[in-house]
């Protein structure tokens, strides 16, 4: 049984709600009160998928620009990443083309699945599926999910979906 250890960037900017997904997917459990992240914090995700046995290392990265130098060297050697914006303030999509160059340092073709967070908030979104579909055009993104780590809703499904799109390059 081969094993794979995969690295996996979390990236956009501060306050869409990285460290609570993660929060929500390694630990089951939606946390309201996170800190801001300061440069770089890393969590690790043990899966099976396809009768493969991930070990997934997830780099949570500090949104706000004056970490931003740090993180050119961090993302060397991933495998794929979530880049998020928050469907609630459109703004967060504005920087979308600096988080996908400093994604695709080391690999022009890194897998980057696109995420809208907080789908809860159902009476605040403002970004409509089409926009944001041309953003996943425009950058070469392989899917766009919805997702809110305070319902669960798509985290799960977010996590694996990337997962098998490394797996599909690392054994093709």
């Amino acid at each position: 049984m081969k094993k794979f250890i995969l690295k996996i960037l979390l990236a956009g900017e501060g306050g869409v709600g990285k460290t609570t997904l993660l929060h929500r997917y390694v630990e089951g459990k939606f946390s309201a009160e996170t800190r801001m992240t300061i440069g770089v914090e890393f969590f690790l995700k043990e899966v099976e998928i396809d009768s493969h046995y991930c070990t997934l290392q997830l780099w949570d990265f500090g949104g706000q620009e004056r970490f931003r130098f740090l993180l050119e060297s961090y993302v060397l050697g991933a495998k794929g990443a979530l880049l998020l914006f928050d469907l609630t303030r459109p703004i967060t999509l504005e920087k979308l083309e600096n988080w996908v160059n400093i994604c695709r340092r080391g690999d022009p073709d890194l897998p980057i699945l696109f995420l809208g967070t907080k789908h809860d908030l159902a009476n605040d979104i403002m970004v409509t599926d089409d926009y944001a579909l041309e953003f996943k055009e425009v950058f070469n993104l392989f899917d766009y999910l919805k997702v809110s780590s305070k319902s669960g809703e798509n985290v799960q499904n977010a996590f694996n979906l990337l997962t098998k799109k490394i797996l599909d390059r690392q054994t093709h």
